[in-house]
């Protein structure tokens, strides 16, 4: 392994560490650099190599949740083309996403409403990424204008975070019927989004 590829792999371990730490007692700002060193297996001054304080590690760790949570939107839309239906399959695939990454979602939201303005900028330009991917695949699937897609791209995303915030610290049995009820809220939005407003 070359010097380069193995300050990469140091770097991806640091941001696993950063990420294992997190649980539902536990946020960004709870968590000391020593900790993630030592959960990542190197001295606390290595850290250093790869960035520049702790802060600079939870805005990396917010891009790579909405990185995450992009990727999750790219491998609904090969679903739903081998003939899934839209919200089924997205609702599936989002809340399979939560159950195998608790904490990267989690982080999301909590650094939404937490007290760092670095961190809720960067968590929201993440969800708006999120809603500007949404609003395109609907003007290409429903041909509708991009105010109406986008109001509709809004409307569902906060919906299903809103689901996926229940879905966290539920168990299977739960989280199956949240997403049934989320799946039935957003046929809600997208059958609304058809009517012309009044």
């Amino acid at each position: 392994m070359s010097r380069q590829e193995q300050k990469l792999k140091t770097r991806q371990n640091i941001i696993h560490a950063a990420f294992s730490l997190l649980d539902e007692n536990r946020s960004l700002s709870a968590i000391s650099l020593r900790e993630v060193a030592r959960e990542a297996g190197i001295a606390p001054t290595s850290f250093y190599r790869h960035f520049k304080d702790m802060d600079e590690l939870g805005l990396t760790l917010v891009d790579e949740a909405g990185l995450a949570l992009r990727q999750l939107m790219r491998q609904a839309r090969r679903r739903i083309a081998s003939g899934g239906g839209v919200i089924h399959t997205s609702v599936e695939t989002f809340m399979e996403f939560i159950a195998a990454n608790t904490n990267v979602f989690r982080l999301l939201l909590r650094e939404h409403t937490g007290t760092s303005s670095a961190y809720r900028l960067a968590v929201f330009r993440e969800i708006q990424h999120f809603i500007d991917e949404l609003t395109d695949y609907i003007i290409e699937q429903q041909g509708v204008e991009y105010a109406c897609a986008q109001l509709q791209a809004d409307a569902m995303v906060r919906l299903v975070f809103s689901a996926g915030a229940e879905a966290l610290e539920a168990d299977d049995k739960l989280r199956r019927e949240i997403g049934e009820r989320v799946k039935a809220q957003l046929r809600f939005v997208q059958v609304g989004a058809t009517q012309k407003s009044v």
